[in-house]
C-alpha cells in the first residue's frame, strides 16, 4: 500500500487486552492442540482481545470523533480484576476462552463505551456482551474440531490480571483480502485518561 494512501475507512472495534502474562499462559494451556489441530485458523496471540463493541466500517473521520469521549470514560473507570476460564465454542467453529472476575463491572465498563459511541451519532449492531477471547476458527465443514479443542481445556483457570488500558483498535487499513491483523488507533490508561499510542 503506498503510505501516501490513507484509507477511507476501517474496521473498529474497542476492547480489553490481556496482559503478556495471561496471554503465555493461555497458549501454553493450547500449545498441543496447535499441533493436533494446524488446519485451525488460529488467531495471533499479540490479537487476542475482549470486545467491548464492535462497531464495522466507519469513515475515518468518524473514528477521531470517538477519542475524546473515550478518553474521558477510561479515565472514570477503575482497572478490572480479570482472568481466563474455561472454553467453548459458537456455531461449533469458533473456539474461544472465557473470562471470569470483575463481570458485573465489566458489564458496566461496556455499556459506558457503547453510550458514548452512541452520544457520537455511531450506529452499530449492539448485541449482549457475552466477554470472551476468540482464539481459532474451524474451516467450514470442519464442526468437530473447535469441540474437541474446547473440551480439552474447559477446566482451565488462569491467573488473575488487572485491566491496564481501553483500546480503540482498527483492522483492514486499506487492506482488501488477506489476513487481518489489529492495530491500536489509540489506547487510553484506566483510571488515569493518559492516551499511549503504539
Amino acid at each position: 500500500m503506498n503510505d501516501q494512501t490513507q484509507p477511507a475507512t476501517v474496521r473498529v472495534f474497542i476492547a480489553l487486552a490481556p496482559p503478556d502474562h495471561a496471554k503465555q499462559e493461555l497458549a501454553r494451556e493450547l500449545r498441543p492442540a496447535y499441533g493436533t489441530h494446524p488446519h485451525m485458523r488460529w488467531n495471533r496471540i499479540e490479537d487476542w482481545h475482549i470486545t467491548l463493541a464492535f462497531l464495522g466500517e466507519l469513515p475515518v473521520e468518524t473514528v477521531q470523533l470517538l477519542r475524546p469521549p473515550l478518553a474521558d470514560l477510561a479515565a472514570d473507570h477503575r482497572p478490572l480484576s480479570l482472568a481466563l476460564r474455561g472454553s467453548g465454542t459458537f456455531d461449533d467453529r469458533v473456539l474461544w476462552s472465557g473470562i471470569d472476575g470483575d463481570l458485573d463491572e465489566l458489564q458496566g465498563l461496556a455499556t459506558d463505551v457503547r453510550s458514548a459511541v452512541k452520544n457520537c451519532g455511531v450506529a452499530f449492531e449492539d448485541r449482549p456482551l457475552r466477554p470472551h477471547l476468540t482464539l481459532a476458527r474451524a474451516r467450514r465443514g470442519d464442526r468437530s474440531s473447535a469441540a474437541e479443542i474446547a473440551q480439552g481445556f474447559a477446566e482451565f483457570t488462569g491467573q488473575r490480571w488487572s485491566t491496564e488500558r481501553l483500546h480503540l483498535v482498527g483492522s483492514n487499513f486499506g487492506r482488501s483480502s488477506g489476513p487481518i491483523h489489529y492495530r491500536d488507533i489509540e489506547a487510553w490508561t484506566l483510571g488515569h485518561g493518559s492516551p499511549t499510542r503504539p
